[in-house]
């Protein structure tokens, strides 16, 4: 036995002494996803949306085990393939912005606050417990990553007496048996290292493991402090109990663990920086911020070291911008409440820091989306999908931000207009408005009333907005969801006969001179839902549920989006009620609804449906269903649906595939879809017995539990032919509760505007219909007709100088970009990248050949004129760094005794090109030195090597420059 701890004594000796790996950041995720798959047998799964999913009590996804919580919780169908989970591990994008965990205040005053991070995970489900954690833990930071092992302390449950629980001994026990000396095994009370999910359900102890940035003493007394020096870095939770209604704790029948690691923390550990903004997940995007700003470069300085906030912007917008470019690729976008009122505020507040403080032009947010896919992508491949939409939702909402600007003034002035008292304080309610609808900052409301000589009702104001704190706070307890009828509800609909709601008026529209109408839909209010529990009353401002006897509205369910629009309540026709959302549950249809008066149990209303918006979800379900009968047509009957979502500006579709589809395959899909359309068949719906369904050939259908009778849709082929096996046609036949259209010819023309694979063996098409897809082609064929003039004046003769040579190369970078970034038929994105690339790499070889001829006359002027000194410095006749460096290069090759140093004034910046060599055997001085000393005193900057280096001034003149570089030069050599 004491042979054994000798040994692990040694081994944490060992391991303290090896080096840092310093991994880029996306070898660490790799690295901990292959510790997990190829070491211990865990199943990786993708990272969920950052949307929950069925999970109201989350604003955002904040944590890796949030998509796991139906095993936790024992509600997993038992069907799915999460119930056959046993150890699992990923990488887990996070939000925490909004509700319980809201770091969004403190985002850019510190080096580690973030709204967007990813978790690193791994999960046992009834499999491993404690012990085989530990180990795994220890094992993967100390051995695969080289973290000192002497940098590293444990916390573990140290009991609490008021609970009646003990100390978690056998988990420090685990930590000595691994080796970590008593002295770094650290008991905490229930606040540090006892995790519970919320006020009830599955709970356990947890152990952590924090890391010393200083090293070198014991540092256990700085272990769940608040210095930045001893930080947390893994957290290891074991779920062994549940927390019951009256507080006890009864033992889990199934224990599990439950691990997380923040990506960004990590990093900076293995990079041996402390603040996360200095590791290679952040530095790309504070450089472009630097290109884009009027701001100097980021310093990286905090607190009041950071004169005008300058470096706090930096850190804000490159945050944001991550959470912006995540939430929109998961389809959050900015909007009137829940998750999207937040990502509004994000960007808004992210707006205001570039403009404000960092001096950006406006579309300078939406323009470092790019930086965020090339630092992402690869991980989220959603966000180079979704990247084009990113940039215009980003653009569109910060124009609306600068128009609402407008709005919100027109509307201070009609309500001071309508105030009986003049000077009285202005409403609350509006002014909450202005902040929650418009997205105006409220001390910028607050701005626009003193302007006008009033201030808003402060008391008033301070209640809605302490209501509103109140109501997100029990939101993300998960205590009891909001909006979503809980088992109590559902009964008490029940116990009082409320029927299940008739929503059978949303398929009841019909086609009369190639339009649409829709039905008109009265209906009575049958009980409100206050978030909590039924009510027969709500009152002005408050968001509830509205159950009805009757609907036309269509609820969010297979894909498709649940419509909106709003009621009037009868005695008050003028006063619209906006329907937010549309839910089904337990066979009610509850609307979404904050009134703008009162509402109760037994009032009259009309329902008013966005029709457009309908017609535009009734185009996309189509089209998603002649798409996916196309695809299976092109690659044949093996290609399952893995996915799709329908909204009213495009259609997405996940389907099974060996690989991505080719330009060739692209095209016969379009051709095959645009085939039915155009042929404007009749699109059959019927519900059948689920059994009956099942026998038709050719039916299509995904992984979820279908009601019995069931709804089927065919294209062309009436339903009671397919029952009967009379056709052998073959057409698009689906299981579907969605609303389509009646003929195909509505559509107009489908674009597949994007295609790839989000996984081995999973591809994804996004998509546009109608005038969004005509637009597609009409800017698909001028950018083919700009690449093939391009491509004309290319192979008509060579460049046959550098500036026309630069001026090609940018000419087709532009167009690449312009062909990679803008909604066009995919299969001509592919067609156009391939031509372009070839372009660009003739550009290039031509470049590089000027410039060598170039560089080569220049060298043999100065030859000439100089010989073969041992100190060269002169200046040339070049607007490029690259032949400059070129021109020293063959001038040291030449002379290779030689010091050379050349300068050159660029016309067009005024800006001055520094490059120099000096001789490789035995140097006076070092390249970089010069550089940096010439460059300096220029105004500029310079780096290099000993050998090489060059640099840029800002402006000077170059003749004095050029003696002060050769008397630096004599100086150092001692001429």
């Amino acid at each position: 036995m004491l042979r054994l701890l000798l040994r692990r004594l040694r081994r944490f000796s060992a391991v303290s002494e090896r080096s840092f790996s310093g991994l880029p950041a996306a070898q660490v995720r790799r690295t901990f996803l292959d510790f997990f798959r190829d070491r211990h047998r865990h199943l990786l799964v993708p990272s969920a949306p950052v949307r929950p999913r069925g999970d109201p009590s989350l604003l955002f996804v904040n944590a890796g085990m949030n998509q796991f919580k139906p095993i936790f919780l024992g509600t997993v169908d038992p069907r799915s393939q999460m119930a056959s989970y046993r150890r699992v591990a990923n990488s887990q994008r996070c939000v925490r912005a909004g509700g319980k965990h809201n770091d969004l205040d403190d985002v850019g005053r510190d080096g580690s606050h973030h709204t967007f991070f990813e978790m690193l995970g791994n999960w046992s489900f009834g499999d491993y417990f404690k012990e085989e954690a530990c180990q795994m833990a220890w094992s993967l930071l100390t051995e695969h990553y080289g973290i000192p092992a002497d940098r590293l302390y444990v916390s573990y449950f140290g009991g609490d007496a008021a609970s009646g629980l003990l100390a978690d001994q056998e988990t420090r026990d685990i930590w000595l048996g691994l080796g970590v000396p008593p002295g770094r095994v650290l008991p905490f009370g229930l606040k540090e290292n006892f995790w519970e999910m919320g006020d009830t359900g599955p709970c356990g102890p947890c152990t952590e493991i924090h890391y010393d940035h200083v090293g070198g003493r014991d540092a256990a007394g700085l272990v769940n402090g608040a210095g930045p020096e001893v930080v947390e870095i893994w957290n290891l939770v074991f779920i062994q109990y549940n927390r019951e209604v009256d507080q006890s704790l009864r033992l889990l029948p199934q224990f599990s663990v439950d691990t997380g690691m923040g990506l960004e923390r990590l990093v900076g550990v293995l990079q041996g920086k402390r603040s996360n903004y200095d590791t290679d997940l952040f530095l790309p995007l504070l450089d472009a911020i630097h290109q884009r700003s009027g701001a100097g470069p980021y310093g990286g300085r905090m607190g009041r070291a950071d004169e005008g906030q300058v470096d706090r912007a930096y850190r804000v917008v490159a945050d944001h911008v991550r959470t912006l470019a995540v939430c929109i690729a998961d389809g959050i976008h900015p909007g009137m409440s829940g998750a999207e009122l937040v990502l509004r505020r994000i960007l808004r507040r992210a707006v205001r820091f570039c403009t404000e403080v960092l001096k950006a032009p406006p579309g300078a947010l939406a323009s470092l989306v790019p930086t965020v896919v090339q630092t992402l992508g690869d991980a989220y491949p959603e966000l180079s999908r979704e990247a084009d939409r990113i940039v215009d939702v980003i653009n569109e909402n910060e124009a609306h931000f600068l128009s609402s600007l407008q709005q919100g003034s027109r509307l201070i002035q009609r309500t001071l207009s309508r105030m009986a008292v003049p000077g009285s304080p202005f409403p609350a309610a509006v002014a909450w408005s202005l902040h929650r609808h418009l997205g105006f900052p409220l001390d910028l409301v607050d701005l626009m009333l003193e302007e006008r000589g009033v201030q808003v009702d402060r008391q008033d104001l301070d209640r809605l907005i302490s209501e509103n704190q109140k109501m997100l706070s029990e939101q993300q307890t998960g205590a009891r969801p909001r909006l979503l009828l809980d088992v109590l509800s559902l009964a008490a609909l029940q116990r009082g006969g409320v029927p299940h709601t008739d929503d059978t008026l949303k398929y009841g529209y019909r086609l009369e001179d190639g339009r649409y109408v829709f039905p008109a839909c009265r209906a009575t209010v049958l009980a409100l839902y206050d978030g909590q529990a039924l009510v027969p009353e709500v009152g002005e401002g408050q968001r509830c549920g509205v159950i009805l006897d009757r609907t036309c509205f269509y609820s969010e369910q297979g894909g498709q989006s649940h419509d909106q629009g709003y009621l009037t309540r009868d005695g008050l026709q003028d006063v619209p009620y906006p329907v937010e959302a549309v839910i089904r549950a337990g066979g009610f249809v509850v609307h979404q609804v904050t009134v703008p008066d009162r509402l109760k149990t037994g009032d009259q209303v009309q329902l008013h449906l966005d029709q457009a918006r309908r017609l535009s979800c009734m185009v996309k379900h189509t089209a998603t269903h002649i798409l996916n009968f196309a695809l299976r047509k092109v690659l044949g009957r093996s290609v399952q649906q893995r996915g799709s979502h329908i909204a009213d500006d495009r259609l997405r579709f996940d389907f099974s595939a060996k690989g991505s589809l080719s330009s060739s395959q692209l095209q016969q899909v379009d051709r095959c879809v645009n085939d039915v359309v155009s042929a404007d068949l009749l699109v059959h719906s019927l519900e059948v017995p689920l059994q009956d369904a099942r026998t038709i050939p050719g039916l299509r259908t995904v992984d979820e539990v279908y009601p019995d009778p069931v709804r089927v849709v065919s294209l062309d082929v009436p339903v009671p032919e397919l029952l009967d096996g009379g056709t052998e046609r073959e057409t698009s036949v689906e299981l579907c509760c969605g609303t389509h259209l009646l003929q195909t010819g509505t559509i107009q023309d489908l674009v597949i505007i994007s295609e790839k694979q989000l996984v081995k063996g999973i591809s994804r098409v996004v998509a546009v219909t109608g005038q969004d897809a005509v637009q597609a082609r009409d800017v698909g064929q001028v950018l083919s007709q700009e690449v093939d003039s391009l491509s004309a004046r290319l192979s008509g003769s060579a460049p046959c100088s550098l500036g026309s040579a630069h001026q090609l190369s940018k000419e087709a970078s532009v167009l690449s970009d312009a062909v990679d970034n803008t909604p066009i038929p995919q299969w001509q994105r592919r067609e156009l990248q391939v031509q372009l690339r070839a372009m660009l790499r003739t550009i290039s070889t031509a470049i590089r050949k000027l410039e060598t001829q170039q560089a080569a006359g220049s060298a043999a002027v100065l030859l000439q004129k100089n010989g073969r000194k041992e100190l060269l410095v002169d200046s040339v006749e070049t607007d490029s760094q690259s032949v400059l460096m070129k021109t020293v290069n063959q001038l040291s090759a030449a002379a290779p005794l030689s010091h050379v140093m050349l300068l050159a004034h660029q016309r067009d910046s005024g800006k001055i090109f520094c490059a120099c060599q000096v001789p490789k055997d035995s140097p006076a001085f070092a390249a970089s030195d010069w550089a940096v000393a010439v460059c300096r005193r220029l105004g500029g900057s310079a780096g290099g090597s000993a050998l090489v280096a060059k640099g840029t001034g800002n402006s000077g003149d170059i003749t004095e420059a050029l003696r002060w570089a050769e008397d630096f030069a004599h100086k150092n050599m001692q001429l």
